[in-house]
């Protein structure tokens, strides 16, 4: 996938876009991103997303931005996966916000883009205060050579697929329902890093994952499924959080695989999330962790033969 930083130059050849944050790239992504690649391919134009880099919400309001489900990479992974071919991703700054609606159109849907099909989800606003919409956008194709569509919700079992819904399923531990608006297990990707080798000394040797996640979307001990080591995941036990016992400050993935001994430091894994275990917590001792950690290994194998 090809990606573009900023909307200065124009993209080499006319696309259908759509627009958004795509955090998490839940079953709602999906469904635009698959509508959009349909009309790309009827069309014979380049199926193209817009995003914004910060997040709106964490430029304007930081202090309470909410987490974010997808690093950048993770969702240009995702987005390349489901079928997007360019990406142009606008720094999300004071002179972005403040474009009008019309600029906006004008300069990067126009200029930038090239635009000759748009898909917008159905509650899609834009431009300084929000003052661009559907019917704008409509007045402003048919003036400038593009047609637009907009996409209805997704629901599953009565819930509007969302990317704060998919944050409610994290904080509360619930990894199926998360799975279920997103579409697939949760899952962080990280290279593996070299730790203090704890787990080692524990008898629980991990391969350690920085994360970029800041907050992070949820936190504890989960049974997982590791992708990235060769044709099939491989289970496991994952620590996701700052691991208080040992002082920890920074966030942390520690993942110990079953039946596993390889020398896998500077690897790019994917970490499915597939049940938590429980939640992350202190002990008062290097002892009373080692027990733990063996009564989290030994659930972890038994979620998995069920």
């Amino acid at each position: 996938m090809r990606v573009f930083r900023g909307y200065s130059r124009p993209v080499p050849a006319p696309v259908a876009l759509a627009i958004g944050n795509f955090d998490g790239v839940h079953l709602g992504h999906a469904a635009l991103i698959g509508r959009l690649v349909d009309v790309a391919g009827q069309r014979g134009v380049v199926p193209t997303v817009l995003s914004f880099e910060p997040h709106p919400r964490e430029f304007f309001a930081p202090e309470s931005a909410p987490a974010r489900l997808s690093t950048f990479r993770e969702k240009l992974e995702l987005l390349a996966d489901s079928g997007i071919a360019q990406a142009m991703i606008c720094p999300f700054n004071r002179a972005f916000a403040a474009l009008s609606a019309e600029q906006f159109i004008e300069a990067v849907l126009v200029r930038g883009l090239q635009v000759r099909h748009l898909v917008i989800g159905d509650d899609f606003r834009f431009g300084k205060g929000r003052g661009g919409d559907f019917a704008m956008l409509q007045a402003a194709g048919a003036r400038h050579g593009f047609t637009v569509e907009a996409m209805g919700s997704v629901v599953v079992d009565g819930e509007r697929v969302s990317s704060s819904g998919v944050r409610r399923a994290l904080a509360d531990g619930d990894m199926a329902h998360a799975a279920k608006l997103l579409g697939r297990p949760y899952m962080m990707d990280g290279q593996v890093v070299h730790g203090q080798k704890l787990g080692r000394q524990l008898g629980f040797a991990t391969a350690n994952l920085r994360i970029k996640h800041n907050p992070l979307p949820m936190t504890g001990v989960f049974a997982v499924e590791v992708a990235g080591l060769g044709d099939q995941a491989l289970p496991g036990v994952a620590n996701l959080g700052i691991r208080p016992t040992v002082g920890g400050t920074r966030p942390l993935l520690e993942v110990h695989l079953f039946d596993f001994d390889r020398d896998i430091y500077g690897a790019h894994i994917s970490v499915r999330f597939v049940h938590k275990l429980r939640d992350e917590q202190r002990f008062p001792n290097f002892d009373a962790l080692k027990a733990q950690i063996a009564a989290d290994a030994a659930a972890a194998r038994a979620f998995f033969k069920r």
